[in-house]
Order: structure tokens, then C-alpha cells, then sequence
């Protein structure tokens, strides 16, 4: 979703040319073959196929070599290097599954992994991922949520797991009413109806918050993630501006997180490994664009800064150049 919640999205991973699975395989193979690994073939081949040529890849090992190629390469890699390359061979709808479940389940929460997914995809990823990860984990996400979470933020995500937000085309004059409702929930209100929040925010389509958005101002003078950061806080605040960003530009809203995730001492490879790899045939190059712009620095020399290795090199292969 580009900029105002619309418009043409570009990824940096496409097709590769001449497609031939059966081969790839057995290139592979042969990296993975004898004594030590070429790490540089494996990230060479895998970061130039789109996720449904790297599917067929898998069918294909397993047709040549008679393995399953995820089982190899784990048995060969390791550390943010072997989780790069697993995740890259995930399809795009079970990567997700997968990482909110490991948000849920892991050794506490990771309540941010579950705001960046579930504020970021639409209704149908949503029911997809639902979906696979009931297939995948044999558990309901819904519930492993309310199990995990509490209070406005568990509301929040709820609605957001039901992936039913409106389609409709922007009301002008709802979107007037519902800019007065959420003003008169907040900055006019002693306290905050965080449930009309909730009810406006989580519930209308994307072209009419854009409408409310504008309203608001017009209304209160400031923007609304302004008055979302005065008047929440906590994971509540999290959400709810994610939602927001979200709404109004996606490649923006992951271009601060790729930057959050390296500024500073210490680099969260998490985060950054799950955004490179999600957002790879989605809109990538509008990611880079974007942080370029904003942040007076390529995304391809911030990777070369804060990471190393094998790891490094694969992320640049994603990131397709400093341009």
C-alpha cells in the first residue's frame, strides 16, 4: 500500500528467468555436499527466486535428491544466517503464522511481532493466516491471543484477528461524524473512551479513515497520532498508532521500523530479518525509497553498518542494490 493508502506497491524479488527447479535443486545439493558448506551459492540462488519458485524448489529436491532441502540447510547453517534462509523458503502466509505463534508462545510475548503483522495485513492475509496456523499449530490464534494478552490491547488485536474491516468507499459525511466522535472520546473528553477508538479505528476501510484522518484535523488542529500518543499508552498506544501508520502508508510505517531496528547500539536482526523477508515481493523498493528520503541514508548502507557475515550478504541480495 503506497503512500495515502493507495497506489502501485513494488517488491525487490520477482520471477527469475529460465526457471528450472530440478536444477536449482541440485545446485543446492551440491553446495550443501562433502566437506563444508558454500554459504555464498545457497544465498546467491535463494535471495534470486520469488517465494513460489523457491516452493517449487522444495517439490523439486525432494524429487532429485530424495530430502527435504529445509532439513539440510538447517543441518548446515546456523545462527540469523540459517534463520534468514528458512524463513525465505516459508511461504508468505505460513512465515506469519509462524512468527506470531512464536510471538505468542515463546519465552514471554513479543506483543510487537503481533502488532506488526496484524496491523499490517488485510482481511484476506488475515483469514489466511488464521487459517495456517490453525493447520500448523492445531490451535486457534484467536484464542492463544486472549490467552496471552489483556485489557484495551487484547480487544484491539481481537478485532483485528477477525479480518472483517470495511471494503466501503469513504463516507463524508460519516467520516465528519466519526472524526467528532473520536475527538469527543479524547482530547474533549476527562479520560479517554478508548472503546470508541477501538470501534472507529479497527472496524472502518481503509479509504474512510483516510477521510476521518483529515476531518480530525480540521477539527482539532493536530493529527490524530498525536492525540493517540497523549491520550493511550502501553501496548494500547503501540497498536493504535501502528493501525494509523499502517492506514496511511505502509512502506513508511516498515521503513521506520527497519530503521528503529538498526539505530542505536545493537541491532534487533529479528525484527530486520522479518521485514526484509516479508516485504520482499510486496513493496521493498517503496520501503527503501522511503527510508532513503526520510532518514538521509540508504537502507542498503545501513545493513552494511550494523550487520556482518553471511547474514549481511543475503540481506543485501534482498535489498537489490543502494539505489
Amino acid at each position: 500500500m503506497a503512500a495515502r493508502g493507495g497506489g502501485r506497491t513494488r517488491g525487490t524479488i520477482h520471477d527469475f528467468p529460465d526457471f528450472d527447479a530440478n536444477k536449482d535443486a541440485e545446485i543446492l545439493h551440491k553446495a550443501m555436499k562433502g566437506f563444508g558448506t558454500d554459504e555464498d551459492i545457497i544465498l546467491d540462488l535463494l535471495t534470486q527466486r520469488s517465494n513460489a519458485q523457491r516452493q517449487d524448489i522444495i517439490i523439486g529436491y525432494k524429487t532429485v535428491i530424495g530430502k527435504d532441502l529445509v532439513d539440510d540447510l538447517k543441518s548446515e547453517l546456523s545462527g540469523t544466517f540459517e534463520s534468514l534462509i528458512v524463513a525465505l523458503l516459508l511461504p508468505p502466509h505460513r512465515y506469519d503464522a509462524k512468527e506470531l505463534h512464536d510471538a505468542i508462545k515463546g519465552a514471554g510475548t513479543s506483543e510487537n511481532v503481533l502488532v506488526e503483522i496484524l496491523a499490517s495485513r488485510n482481511n484476506d492475509e488475515i483469514h489466511r493466516i488464521v487459517e495456517v496456523y490453525k493447520e500448523d499449530f492445531e490451535s486457534d490464534l484467536e484464542e492463544d491471543l486472549t490467552s496471552d494478552t489483556s485489557g484495551y490491547f487484547e480487544r484491539v488485536l481481537v478485532s483485528l484477528v477477525q479480518g472483517n474491516r470495511s471494503e466501503a468507499e469513504a463516507d463524508p459525511s460519516q467520516a465528519e461524524e466519526d472524526a467528532k466522535a473520536l475527538y469527543e472520546a479524547g482530547e474533549n473528553a476527562w479520560g479517554t473512551d478508548e472503546e470508541r477508538f477501538i470501534s472507529i479505528i479497527c472496524s472502518r476501510s481503509i479509504p474512510h479513515l483516510l477521510a476521518v484522518f483529515d476531518e480530525y484535523k480540521k477539527i482539532n488542529d493536530i493529527d490524530l497520532e498525536d492525540s493517540i500518543a497523549s491520550e493511550c499508552s502501553g501496548n494500547l498506544q503501540v497498536v493504535m498508532l501502528a493501525i494509523v501508520k499502517c492506514v496511511k502508508n505502509i512502506p513508511a510505517y516498515f521503513a521506520e521500523k527497519l530503521y528503529n531496528s538498526m539505530k542505536g547500539a545493537g541491532t534487533d536482526d529479528e525484527t530486520l530479518l522479518r521485514i526484509m523477508v516479508s516485504r520482499s515481493e510486496i513493496d521493498l523498493a517503496d520501503i527503501k525509497a522511503i527510508y532513503k528520503a526520510k532518514y538521509d541514508e540508504s537502507l542498503h548502507s545501513t545493513i552494511v553498518g550494523d550487520t556482518g557475515g553471511d547474514f549481511k550478504d543475503a540481506l543485501l541480495k534482498i535489498c537489490a542494490g543502494d539505489n
